[in-house]
């Protein structure tokens, strides 16, 4: 048996987030006797360590915020010209792809996938307006296109979207069942009652995910329904500002920032509802993981009709319409649901990662011919 196919994937770090998620979730359930994933990344992350372990190796360049665009563009091509091996460039730097293929066409790589995993880029004015300029190489320096939606892929890739391939953000759907002891281990570790009801939230603290809406809100479900608490996971730049709101708030009893968890899958079952309040998203792997756990989201209409997988455990709510979110809220406590789904229904809507992970191994394969 000859060695296996190298894809190399490119991202910032390997942490946390929606897209690493989707990845590595990827790169479990690949055969890696037949594909191996390596990665260039510009900052050490959380999943480096079990990236090795799996065999893949961690490339690091400094990143463009680090030593300037035209630094940047010459580490990456330097890069690429010392690693020709790589016949496929996988890119998760939504328009910032554009740069990073680019040079790898410079490069002469053959095969370059931009991968879209979002539906606007992070940053002020002046910082979006570049990344704009920059994701205009994407129509010629990508020979591929995916997308987590198809907002997403309008996004990203405007005129070419039809082009793309809808890769849906698989999960381990075993993984991610509701389990009643799970939940009672999980709520005596964080010290929640067993009758209290739970409001959770995964995601990092950046501007796109609306903490601050979020908080403000379960200080007036907290003023009429004390029984109430806030598990927040993740981190992120905002978080300090965030902390200080809760105590601004006076709600700091009722709220526990529990940073960066490797065990969402457990988490999820001390929920009661998930409330997801973000200002963009592509598709977010949170929300099929908590569907996945048949947990009732509640969702701002920024995101994504695309999320709600048919269970009839997502909500809409309009973030203009301060009271209906609050309503919703109450409305879940009232009307509890049960948190059963059936077996297949992830695999059903195209969300196992096992079958992701098959399809993608053969797509990586038919472009190496």
């Amino acid at each position: 048996m000859g060695s296996p196919i190298r894809v190399l994937h490119v991202i910032v770090n390997m942490n946390r987030g929606g897209a690493e998620t989707l990845v590595m979730n990827l790169y479990r359930n690949i055969d890696r006797s037949q594909v191996q994933f390596d990665f260039l990344t510009s900052k050490a992350g959380v999943f480096d360590e079990e990236i090795r372990q799996m065999g893949g190796v961690v490339h690091r360049i400094p990143y463009i915020t680090d030593q300037g665009y035209r630094a940047y563009k010459k580490s990456l091509l330097a890069f690429f010209r010392e690693h020709r091996d790589y016949h496929i460039v996988h890119s998760h730097m939504d328009r910032m792809s554009g740069l990073v293929l680019h040079c790898a066409q410079q490069a002469g790589t053959p095969v370059r996938i931009a991968h879209s995993h979002n539906t606007r880029s992070e940053g002020g004015y002046a910082g979006r307006l570049f990344k704009w300029y920059i994701g205009r190489s994407l129509r010629n320096a990508a020979t591929d296109r995916f997308a987590c939606s198809d907002d997403a892929a309008r996004w990203l890739f405007a005129g070419k979207a039809a082009q793309s391939v809808l890769l849906q953000n698989g999960i381990e759907r075993e993984r991610f069942a509701y389990d009643d002891q799970a939940r009672a281990q999980v709520r005596e570790e964080l010290g929640l009652p067993d009758s209290s009801f739970v409001v959770g939230h995964i995601g990092r603290f950046l501007l796109q995910k609306n903490h601050a809406y979020l908080l403000d809100r379960f200080a007036e479900l907290c003023a009429i329904r004390p029984e109430v608490f806030l598990l927040l996971a993740g981190d992120g730049p905002l978080r300090s500002a965030m902390e200080q709101r809760v105590h601004q708030l006076g709600i700091a009893s009722k709220v526990k920032f529990l940073g960066v968890r490797g065990d969402v899958h457990r988490l999820l079952q001390a929920f009661d509802v998930l409330l997801f309040p973000s200002l963009h998203e592509g598709l977010p792997v949170t929300l099929v993981e908590a569907q996945g756990s048949g947990l009732r989201c509640l969702v701002s209409d920024a995101v994504s009709d695309e999320a709600d997988m048919g269970l009839g455990l997502v909500r809409y709510f309009p973030l203009g319409d301060k009271k209906q979110c609050l309503d919703q809220l109450i409305e879940a406590m009232d009307r509890p649901q049960p948190r059963r789904i059936a077996p297949d229904a992830l695999a059903a809507k195209g969300y196992d990662i096992k079958d992701k992970a098959s399809w993608v191994q053969q797509y990586y394969y038919s472009r190496t011919r």
